[in-house]
Parts: C-alpha cells; structure tokens; sequence
C-alpha cells in the first residue's frame, strides 16, 4: 500500500488530528446535552455563598448561642411526606415567630425541586404540607431559619429507603 515510507506518517498524523477533533467534538456535544448542575449549598449559588460564607458562618454561630432547630421529621418517602421542624430558645421556649423556607432537592439535579412554604405553627413546631416526592432515593432538605435578624441554614441529607438523616 505505501511504497514509499515517507508517505504514510502525513496520512497517520492527518487520520490522528481527525480523530482528535471528533473527539473533542464529542465532549462538547455531552457537555452540552448534560449540563453541570449549579450547586444551591445554602439556597443560593455557590458564587453568593463563597462571597458571603464568613457572615453566614458568623450568623449560624449567632444564631446556634440564642435557638435550637430540631429536624423532627421521622422518615422521607415517596407519597405524602411531611417536613417539621421545631424551634425553641435555649431555654426551651418554643419559637412561633420564626420564618422557615424550604426546599427538597436532589443532589444530581434542581429539575425536581420542591419549594415549601407556610407552614402551619404550634408551639414552635412548623409543619409544612405533605408532598410525593417525583422519584425515589436521596433527597436533601434546605431549610433557612430566621427569627429576628438572625438566621440560620439547615442542609439535611435524607434517603426515601433509609430512616437515617444526617445534617451536613
């Protein structure tokens, strides 16, 4: 096929630069098709919290000296999950005029977020409506605490197939 030696590295360095760039067109077009999910750590993009993450850790030690935030809420599943929270003082007074906003969201995506809001209060615990969660498995609760002007974030991990929720 080639007679002379010198012809087919031309042709093996063209063949190689082709491939290179089909697959660099490749990646573009997957990158493209799956877009990198923006991070809502905080409920707000990470270019907020990095830029704020001293006053939000200064706030959240502020706001641990005054109140306690329990994660009431048993289980996670499917249909009909109910998110309660408890907030008292630090003597154990419960909390009625605090301002909770939350939101259940997957880690892999925000397509599925779920935006909870007036939550019925009684005797500081905040009871949000029950809702079916569009898929099972891992769920994380964001929850922003405020009483006053203080206030506070809540990341809870949680699983639709196991009991255990951790906060992080």
């Amino acid at each position: 096929m080639f007679k002379n030696p010198g012809t087919k590295w031309p042709i093996i360095i063209a063949v190689s630069t082709v491939i290179v760039i089909m697959f660099g067109v490749v990646t573009i077009k997957m990158a493209m098709n799956n877009p990198v999910e923006m991070s809502d750590y905080g409920m707000q993009g990470y270019h907020s919290y990095d830029n704020d993450a001293n006053e939000i850790i200064n706030a959240k030690i502020a706001f641990d000296k005054k109140y306690s935030v329990a994660f009431v809420t048993p289980q996670i599943s499917e249909k009909g999950t109910v998110i309660v929270y408890k907030v008292t003082d630090k003597e154990g007074n419960a909390i009625n005029d605090a301002k909770i906003e939350a939101v259940l969201t997957r880690p892999d995506t925000t397509k599925l977020d779920i935006n909870l809001s007036n939550p019925i209060i009684n005797e500081g615990q905040y009871t949000f409506n029950a809702v079916d969660l569009p898929k099972q498995g891992r769920w994380d609760i964001l929850a922003k605490v405020a009483v006053g002007a203080d206030q506070r974030y809540y990341n809870i991990k949680a699983d639709t197939r196991n009991t255990i929720t951790s906060e992080f």
